[in-house]
């Protein structure tokens, strides 16, 4: 109880205490906005993937702080609908892996689910619980871009809370959508959130998609392209085109299978080759599982310094 406590505390301590912390990044989110939609901008936007997990439960509030406090720029969270229709930030469909309590989130109300502990990465009961997507969104509004993943089937519901809180424009959806139908979707709001197309390299469809959305007159204003070691050089004639149209490149560093080889722990041994590499091809936004390690890197190539640092 006396951790969970400490780590209540310093979370209260950041958002209510210090003034001239919140002030310093109160529109942090904002300028993060501005870069994603600024095609000339070299700065590199990292996303935290479930936020810093390493350190705390994945997709947990501390894990988001921590994320936001290490410098990251986007936060990348996962949801389901609980049994009475409460949107809760978890990766898996079942409670199993990453609580104390066992079932559906579908089967499972808001409450209930909360009656139980999340677990940290290494399988051990925590004193935190799960977050509902509203907590969540209120611990990031002005601070941090969220990325709501496979958010696109939620998005009436999601909106709606956005609208409700402010932060609407600080959200970032993406999928593999056909782009007709994702500019349906969107063209009944002016102020609507982030939409990025993802596509699989080595997949005919994805490739299909990507000409879909590269033909058209309004380009979306990042991509994020999938690829493996037998596609390394299609992914780089990819990300040529993706250059020449001005629409940035959204690259995953997280495991191989994504990114060629080029992937965050080989990156921990030697950051110059694989974070280098991802560089090369042109990536300005990386989704990683070592921000931190990543930011660091980035510092010293100049490639991380947001005006005021």
């Amino acid at each position: 109880m006396k951790r969970f406590l400490l780590a209540l505390m310093s979370i209260l301590i950041v958002l209510s205490i210090c003034p001239a912390y919140a002030q310093k990044h109160a529109n942090k989110a904002e300028w993060v906005a501005g870069q994603l939609h600024n095609p000339n901008s070299r700065y590199v936007l990292v996303a935290a993937h479930r936020g810093d997990w390493r350190n705390w439960p994945e997709n947990s509030l501390p894990a988001i702080q921590s994320a936001i406090e290490m410098g990251a720029d986007i936060v990348e969270l996962d949801i389901h609908r609980s049994k009475d229709g409460i949107l809760m930030v978890c990766h898996d469909a079942t409670i199993d892996r990453t609580t104390t309590g066992k079932g559906k989130i579908s089967d499972l109300t808001c409450q209930e689910i909360k009656e139980y502990w999340l677990r940290a990465g290494h399988g051990v009961k925590t004193e935190i619980k799960m977050p509902t997507l509203k907590e969540a969104l209120e611990l990031c509004k002005d601070r941090i871009i969220v990325n709501i993943d496979k958010g696109y089937d939620y998005y009436d519901e999601i909106i709606s809370l956005t609208d409700s809180l402010g932060v609407t424009e600080q959200v970032l959806l993406k999928g593999k959508n056909p782009k007709a139908e994702v500019d349906d979707k969107f063209a009944a709001r002016p102020r609507n959130m982030m939409y990025l197309p993802i596509s699989n390299i080595w997949e005919e469809k994805g490739m299909d998609l990507l000409e879909s959305y590269l033909s058209a007159q309004d380009k979306p204003i990042a991509y994020e392209i999938c690829w493996n070691t037998d596609t390394q050089k299609e992914c780089e004639q990819v990300t040529e085109r993706l250059k020449e149209a001005r629409v940035k490149i959204y690259i995953n560093s997280l495991w191989p299978s994504l990114n060629g080889g080029y992937c965050d722990d080989a990156a921990y041994f030697d950051p110059d080759k694989y974070y280098g590499k991802l560089l090369e091809m042109g990536a300005t936004i990386i989704q990683s599982d070592r921000p931190a390690l990543l930011i660091k890197w980035l510092h010293k190539k100049r490639r991380h310094k947001a005006p005021g640092k």
